[in-house]
């Protein structure tokens, strides 16, 4: 079936660079204001084709039905600082109305068994090509840079032992994992604290300026 895979994956490499795109121009809208940028970075890819391949087999996933049943051949990243920072941009790429949310799972409340945490979503995204407009599934990860940082190690340990991970190293990825969410827990805290003080000291001015 497919006889030429770059013309197959064209779409979706066009997909990940305009969702880049308009994703980092909302960053850079965030940055000019006043307002704490909810977004650290955006990266994006498009699956390998001997990736693609070794999913659908392990999936059993016939070539023909990769556009429907592949959510993930197209991927983009979202890295914040904090862990509410996660919800506002949820909320943010749910207001949009250049996609349509196919898919919501939330690995942060609902984290998975190898402590891995995440925001997942699926978003039907539609390109313009010379041939019509095309709806291409991507898949968008939500997460703190904490957790970024235990699931680029986790991903490597998985390519190293080739998906079978030793039960001593699963046991100390957990730990991590919980570890990484605790720091993320407590700088959400220290934000908040941080915040309070601000305006406390802000307050104080006005009315030092008020009485003077």
């Amino acid at each position: 079936m497919m006889s030429n895979w770059e013309t197959f994956l064209s779409p979706y490499n066009q997909a990940v660079e305009e969702l880049k795109v308009k994703l980092k121009g909302l960053r850079d809208q965030y940055q000019r204001s006043s307002n704490h940028t909810p977004i650290e970075f955006v990266t994006g890819r498009v699956k390998p084709v001997t990736s693609i391949l070794e999913k659908a087999k392990r999936k059993g996933i016939a070539l023909d039905r990769l556009t429907e049943e592949m959510q993930d051949i197209a991927g983009i990243r979202i890295v914040c600082q904090f862990v509410n920072d996660i919800d506002t941009i949820v909320e943010l790429i749910t207001s949009r109305t250049d996609f349509t949310i196919k898919e919501s799972r939330d690995y942060i409340k609902q984290k998975k068994d190898s402590g891995y945490r995440s925001y997942h979503m699926v978003i039907s995204y539609p390109v313009h090509t010379i041939d019509g407009r095309k709806e291409v599934l991507v898949e968008v990860q939500i997460r703190t840079m904490a957790m970024n940082f235990w699931a680029t190690i986790e991903h490597s340990l998985n390519y190293k032992y080739s998906g079978e991970i030793p039960d001593n190293i699963k046991q100390r990825l957990q730990r991590a994992a919980e570890a990484a969410f605790r720091l993320d827990e407590e700088m959400s805290k220290i934000k908040g604290e941080v915040r309070e003080a601000q305006q406390i000291i802000i307050r104080n001015r006005e009315e030092s300026r008020r009485t003077n």
